[in-house]
């Protein structure tokens, strides 16, 4: 299974890299095929500019970086992000991630009513979180905004009915001995992810096509003949 790793935090030594590379070694023991994306390494530009809109509007991509993801994505059978909580959601990376890379005609298509219909070819998504907010006043005073974003707000409307959230709170002030503990857990459950179903996997099939369609149509269309003065 194709297992695509998502991580959103600048700092190096960070918990969320600690329980990033448990993940990929649960998973790479398990005989998965993990594929990672550090938004921060690679710098990823969140910002929705005019030119994103527009093309938003068109159902394109006009960020190469954006649409390097997209290819990651619709290779991948698993989804797993990775990120601190800020303010109560993810960091700004992850979310521009989520509006520049989760555009019509690659990640959905909607009806007249505004009800979208998925095109991903996921089988879920593995939420994993750290935060310094204890987890039963997160849960119930702020009513756990990150999980409804992530599995309601966006992969629940795409047809993703398997999101996971695997939370950490409070990572500073636990013991290094729970701390590891968690390692240990995911690094299990990473292991044991579920593999899709054959609806998924046709599906995943039909979006590759597609896109290697789209890829090939537009690589055959002809060059613009560049407009200069004339003498």
């Amino acid at each position: 299974m194709r297992v695509l790793l998502v991580i959103d935090h600048p700092y190096e030594g960070s918990y969320s890299r600690a329980l990033a590379a448990a993940a990929i070694r649960g998973a790479t023991t398990a005989g998965h095929e993990v594929d990672v994306i550090d938004l921060d390494l690679d710098d990823f530009d969140p910002v929705v500019r005019r030119a994103d809109l527009g093309a938003w509007r068109e159902g394109r991509t006009v960020d190469p970086q954006a649409a390097g993801y997209q290819e990651r994505l619709a290779a991948a059978d698993h989804l797993v992000l990775v990120h601190p909580v800020w303010w109560e959601v993810m960091p700004a990376r992850l979310k521009g991630f989520f509006d520049k890379v989760l555009v019509p005609g690659f990640a959905y298509t909607e009806n007249r009513v505004g009800a979208l219909r998925g095109l991903l070819g996921l089988s879920g998504v593995t939420l994993v979180t750290t935060m310094t907010t204890p987890g039963p006043l997160y849960r119930t005073w702020f009513g756990a905004p990150v999980q409804r974003v992530v599995a309601r707000g966006v992969f629940g409307q795409l047809g993703v009915r398997r999101v996971r959230w695997v939370n950490h709170s409070r990572v500073a002030q636990v013991s290094p001995a729970r701390r590891e503990r968690w390692l240990s857990r995911l690094e299990r459950l990473a292991a044991d992810l579920p593999e899709p179903s054959a609806t998924v996997r046709d599906r995943a099939a039909r979006r590759r096509r597609d896109l290697a369609a789209q890829e090939a149509a537009r690589q055959a269309l002809p060059s613009p003949t560049p407009v200069g003065p004339t003498s």
